[in-house]
């Protein structure tokens, strides 16, 4: 079944390799039933990989509706076409594979705003690629589920975090008991959304001070301009969680950013502390979508999903940072101290036997 898109997208072609993915996101991540009706959003670069997750609903018996984003929007968005919001409303299930452009954050703020409403189960799987479908999409969700779970419990207990990195990052978190934590371990239910692949306990943070060194990945439309970070860090010094100075040897990276996270008035204000636990990622690739569940901390400066995390003040931007190879520490009142992580390597849930 079709929606309004003249693609019809059971004609278009795709690598055999996808379909591992696309079964992982439509029976394991998002559990769909036949019973249920599912709203598919492509865009022409994600033509072949709509087209793998087209054949799995097929498959499956359910029923669905498909978008291809050009066929029925100019781009970049202005905001989410209505006539996709219009058929969210009558889904149990959506799915946003899509390659996002410069100032679109928008409409998928539209999108969610639906599926938060509903309480849709919705696969976020923004700026997949052929790479993501073929690594990421392949872990063992039931496995990053558990180690999810482990991490999800400690960090709740906890009062604060504190990490390091070889290259310099050296950060302390202070949490928010107010603020609620999430995993988004890839196993999608409608008490909240998420990313495909997944893998990451997020929260707000309360307050986070100190240095952040971006050596993997920055997000938002940036990562694919600057890719891996590894020769040229991004270092980040936060104080009183806000964006006090950027530095790169690469200038236009350092500008961007900059001009990016001055958005708005929140736009330089850490939103999001977060513990990416896909174990089934051995490295990052130079996308955000599988980078930022790459194990390890990455942290977002701009809006902090406060309907979910409780966090009260808003941002018309998120873009998040990732590093790489973290010692992790989680504290309590009393300043005791758990080392989950050395070197990037979990040392709880399985991973520590």
């Amino acid at each position: 079944m079709t929606g309004t898109t003249t693609t019809d997208l059971l004609t278009v072609s795709f690598p055999d390799a996808f379909s591992e993915g696309a079964r992982n996101a439509v029976t394991t991540c998002l559990r769909i039933t036949p019973q249920e009706k599912v709203t598919l959003i492509g865009d022409e670069t994600t033509l072949q990989i709509a087209a793998a997750l087209a054949t799995e609903l097929t498959k499956l018996g359910c029923a669905w509706n498909a978008f291809v984003l050009e066929e029925i929007a100019e781009r970049p968005l202005k905001g989410m076409p209505q006539v996709v919001l219009d058929d969210m409303e009558s889904s149990q299930v959506s799915i946003f594979a899509v390659q996002v452009q410069p100032n679109e954050l928008r409409s998928r703020m539209d999108m969610t705003d639906v599926v938060n409403r509903r309480h849709m189960r919705h696969a976020h799987m923004v700026n997949i690629t052929p790479d993501v479908m073929l690594q990421g999409m392949r872990a063992d969700f039931n496995a990053v589920d558990r180690l999810s779970q482990v991490v999800l419990d400690k960090v709740r207990a906890a009062s604060y975090v504190r990490a390091t990195t070889p290259v310099g990052t050296d950060i302390h978190v202070q949490l928010n008991p107010q603020y609620k934590w999430f995993k988004t371990s890839g196993i999608i239910s409608p008490e909240k959304w998420g990313n495909l692949p997944g893998g990451e306990c997020f929260t707000a943070p309360g307050e986070v001070n100190g240095t952040f060194v971006v050596d993997g990945v920055v997000g938002d439309f940036l990562c694919a301009r600057y890719g891996i970070l590894q020769a040229t860090p991004l270092t980040l010094k936060i104080e009183e969680n806000r964006l006090v100075s950027a530095r790169s040897e690469n200038k236009d990276l350092e500008r961007e950013f900059w001009d990016y996270t001055h958005t708005d008035e929140n736009s330089d204000r850490v939103g999001e502390f977060a513990i990416g636990t896909n174990i089934g990622v051995s490295h990052v690739i130079g996308n955000i979508l599988q980078d930022e569940k790459f194990p390890g901390i990455h942290i977002a400066f701009g809006d902090p999903y406060g309907n979910h995390t409780g966090a009260a003040w808003k941002s018309t931007t998120h873009i998040d940072v990732v590093g790489l190879r973290f010692n992790i520490w989680l504290g309590d009142a009393d300043g005791r101290e758990e080392q989950i992580m050395s070197d990037g390597g979990f040392l709880i849930g399985e991973q520590a036997t």
